[in-house]
């Protein structure tokens, strides 16, 4: 079983493009893809939402990207910009009340205009270089 906790990173400014409440964006992925056996939406600051799926981290974040996408579609929240699930695997310990432990994976899901440029602006390449290869993921739609 793989086991997402989600948060959300909109970074597109547009009334077109709403902030989504953990409640909604459960419901909505769970309506756009039956490869979720669990969407639950989080009472946590950061994280929003907790996936589970008997999908590899890989094929999850796919869908995850692609369920998302979906949804904004669907909603009328344009499809102008770009998607980025950016994932790595908690293995370490999780603090005490955090709904991120050892073996799930937290994952940023990002809405931007340019991907490359915010991918950047974080230096993911740094970051990506000091994790395991099977420990990270970056999926983009």
């Amino acid at each position: 079983m793989t086991v997402f906790v989600v948060s959300h990173n909109l970074q597109v400014h547009s009334d077109n493009v709403p902030a989504l409440s953990a409640v909604a964006l459960a419901e909505a992925l769970k309506g756009q893809s039956n490869s979720f056996s669990v969407a639950e939406p989080l009472t946590h600051p950061h994280w929003l939402i907790r996936l589970e799926s008997s999908l590899s981290a890989e094929a999850m974040a796919d869908e995850l990207v692609k369920a998302w996408k979906s949804f904004r579609r669907a909603a009328g929240h344009g499809s102008d910009h770009d998607c980025l699930a950016l994932g790595g695997r908690k293995d370490t310990p999780g603090s005490s009340g955090s709904p991120l432990q050892q073996g799930a994976w937290g994952v940023d899901m990002v809405e931007c205009l340019n991907p490359e440029q915010f991918l950047l602006s974080i230096n993911w390449e740094v970051l990506k270089g000091g994790r395991p290869s099977d420990a990270i993921f970056e999926v983009k739609g």
